[in-house]
């Protein structure tokens, strides 16, 4: 008896995590926004596959999306909409003022989710703000080629349908700098399988540098993968499969835009200043 009524309390203290990890998501209920603006600088050749992998991924999922190139569009009116804002594959400044900027910074304090893919992670890269969201800035990438990925969470959405040991046939081994120290790293690059090398490599990490990531960072959520340079990449039903998942993680609970938690005013805030 006794027995019996621990294993009750226990699943009784249990259900609340429980019930969380079982919760899903209502796709046909989600809007997304998918921001492709480069600014002065490199521009990737696979923007446009990504587009269409993701508008694929939206119609066969049930989720609506939307493309946009400008940065107009980032107000709180316009942005409140939207469940997620995925950057794929922006570069260097893509915004025209703080006023926008500054709309971001509300979005995620109300709440809101940021999905960064690639070459996102040279976004503002003087936006102090915005390299702590994705959880830091580019710094450099060794040459393109094969290179193993280790699954460091092997149980989050956007890897749990990968091999521990992720093989990419040819993809950028990419190293960031100002790093925030609480992401919670779910995969990463193996740098004993990275043949050709440049002379200067980060050994902060020892032989592995993370790839792939999610946090909590400002009242929202977000998830970057450093992978997916190839166009060909946005073709493969395992790589539309890890961005998936990295939507799935950065919607979380599934509910509507907070803007009374948005307490940013400018741009330039000290970092004990962001709002709880």
């Amino acid at each position: 008896m006794k027995r019996l009524i621990s294993i009750h309390l226990f699943l009784f203290l249990c259900l609340p995590t429980f019930l969380k990890a079982m919760q899903t998501i209502v796709w046909k209920d989600v809007k997304v926004l998918v921001y492709t603006k480069n600014g002065k600088g490199f521009v990737h050749d696979n923007i446009e596959n990504s587009k269409k992998a993701l508008q694929e991924i939206a119609a066969s999922t049930g989720f609506k999306v939307d493309f946009s190139e400008n940065p107009a569009d980032f107000t709180d009116e316009r942005l409140k909409q939207y469940d997620v804002l995925i950057f794929s594959n922006t570069n260097n400044d893509v915004f025209d003022n703080d006023k926008q900027r500054l709309a971001l910074m509300r979005y995620i304090q109300a709440g809101g989710a940021f999905v960064g893919i690639h070459s996102a992670s040279g976004t503002e890269r003087n936006w102090p703000w915005f390299k702590r969201l994705l959880g830091g800035t580019f710094d450099w990438h060794e040459p393109g080629q094969a290179f193993d990925v280790l699954l460091i969470q092997q149980d989050h959405p956007s890897v749990s349908h990968l091999p521990v040991r992720w093989k990419r046939a040819k993809d950028e081994c990419y190293y960031l700098k100002e790093m925030e120290v609480n992401l919670q790293v779910i995969a990463v690059n193996d740098l004993n399988t990275i043949d050709k090398v440049r002379e200067r490599r980060p050994i902060t990490f020892g032989n592995k540098f993370p790839s792939v990531w999610c946090h909590e960072f400002d009242g929202g959520r977000a998830w970057y993968t450093s992978l997916g340079h190839q166009k060909e990449d946005y073709d493969d039903a395992g790589f539309r499969k890890h961005i998936l998942g990295g939507i799935q993680w950065a919607i979380g609970e599934q509910k509507e835009r907070d803007y009374s938690r948005a307490k940013a005013q400018r741009v330039e805030r000290a970092i004990n200043q962001l709002a709880k």
